[in-house]
């Protein structure tokens, strides 16, 4: 009779899933998209303004460094001696890199961290935000924030593709105007009737209020440290009727139920082994 050896391998338990609950919000925040006239509207101000300033990030062309033969290099040494006057004159007509007029582009703030840094200072008369952002997660914390600090917020398709090239960037996820913002004055006036009202249950928001604020002495002659003033007393201003006139009334509240969410780990994820260190043989 043959005996059959019994194997040495040995049989891992698999490990325990860990499930963490946690509490979900109830309600579901979208963004209302800008669409037909209205956004070639608001597209074709951005453009004329932005072609009027004359606002662009001028960057500096990287060159590819190639390896070159012994040969190749003695040639581009003799080459480069007679050449030197004839760069020397192509730098002397090349824009130095950077923002043309740095002064305007603090008047703005151009993506995501910067559009949410400025909001929870409540720098923001305006927010754009384009419709290819994906995954949508990335704006949409945006909601919340401008509707509490009541500031008009709307998604506009095809903002990235037209206002980007002509900032000299490759994209625009979200474009902020700031209250200081004199150069930006009229733009703003004429998108903020466009923008639709966001939906946050327990903020009233009011495009009325932000419009008023906007159009507060922007005359052509005043200073900007006088506007920017004048801006201020409105909003302080505008603050105290908020809070004199809108009082809460409890009896409209109807109360969301309670979602759990349950964040499970990927569960095909493959996890590499640990790589042994080799040892060193000693001679």
């Amino acid at each position: 009779m043959a005996v059959v050896q019994q194997g040495t391998a040995t049989l891992r338990k698999a490990k325990k899933i860990t499930v963490k609950t946690c509490l979900d919000n109830p309600f579901d925040f979208q963004w209302k998209t800008v669409d037909g006239e209205d956004m070639h509207f608001i597209l074709q101000t951005l453009e004329e303004r932005i072609k009027h300033i004359g606002l662009k990030k001028i960057e500096t062309p990287r060159k590819k460094k190639r390896s070159l033969t012994k040969k190749q290099m003695e040639g581009k040494c003799d080459a480069s001696t007679n050449e030197l006057p004839k760069e020397e004159e192509t730098e002397g007509h090349r824009q130095k890199p950077g923002w043309t007029d740095i002064s305007i582009r603090r008047q703005l703030a151009i993506g995501v961290n910067e559009v949410t840094k400025a909001l929870e200072k409540d720098e923001l008369l305006l927010l754009l935000v384009c419709k290819s952002a994906k995954p949508a997660m990335i704006t949409s914390h945006l909601i919340q924030l401008s509707a509490s600090r009541a500031t008009p917020a709307g998604q506009v398709p095809r903002l990235s593709e037209t206002v980007a090239p002509l900032l000299g960037l490759t994209s625009i996820l979200a474009l902020g105007f700031k209250k200081q913002s004199d150069k930006f004055t009229e733009a703003i006036e004429a998108i903020i009737p466009k923008i639709p009202a966001l939906e946050v249950p327990w903020f009233q928001y009011r495009t009325e209020d932000s419009v008023a604020y906007a159009h507060t002495d922007s005359s052509e002659n005043q200073e900007p440290e006088q506007l920017a003033e004048a801006l201020r007393d409105e909003l302080t201003r505008q603050k105290r009727k908020r809070t004199e006139s809108n009082q809460l009334d409890l009896s409209n509240v109807i109360l969301q139920p309670l979602k759990i969410k349950k964040l499970v780990p990927n569960p095909n994820k493959i996890k590499k082994p640990p790589r042994k260190k080799k040892k060193a043989f000693s001679a």
